[in-house]
């Protein structure tokens, strides 16, 4: 009776971690979609809207899901009450909550690019400097959904079968 109930435990904890690493293969491409069209908002905001980047950091808070609207709120705050520069601020912010997110070192390296040059040039040079940040993101988004769609069942099944395998040994 034990040998099942500790073969049914493993069986269990070995597809969880299948399932949750295929749930940040999944998450990956979702994030990365999110990011783009924030940055699309942010684009609206500066060259419709006439908004201030604080200003539009906190509206972008309140519209997005975590963990972008942490990183547009941590942005926002930081912009406000610190005396800090805008590179220092986004590149803080994107510190602080990079690890809570699906996304890779790839598209922390693109947002910290676009970061150095957020708020340092005029509208039209800041629209063309988030055309190019979207462009990378897509990129990006491309080969997450490849990777997605190569690995997500496998790894779920190879969860599985791990700890079928593991059980087996044991046995």
């Amino acid at each position: 009776m034990v040998k099942i109930i500790g073969a049914i435990l493993i069986l269990a904890s070995t597809s969880w971690g299948g399932m949750e690493f295929s749930k940040l293969l999944s998450q990956r491409p979702k994030q990365i979609r999110a990011l783009k069209s924030a940055l699309q908002s942010l684009e609206a905001e500066i060259m419709y809207g006439h908004t201030p980047l604080h200003e539009a950091s906190r509206r972008l808070a309140e519209q997005l899901s975590d963990p972008l609207s942490s990183f547009f709120g941590s942005f926002a705050e930081r912009l406000i009450k610190e005396d800090t520069t805008v590179k220092e601020a986004w590149s803080l912010s994107l510190h602080d909550i990079w690890k809570k997110t699906a996304m890779k070192d790839t598209e922390l390296e693109i947002m910290k690019q676009f970061g150095e040059t957020l708020g340092r040039h005029d509208r039209f040079s800041q629209q063309k400097q988030i055309m190019l940040t979207l462009t990378h993101l897509e990129r990006e988004e491309e080969e997450a959904r490849e990777i997605q769609g190569k690995y997500e069942k496998m790894v779920r099944s190879l969860g599985f079968l791990s700890g079928l395998l593991i059980v087996i040994l044991l046995m």
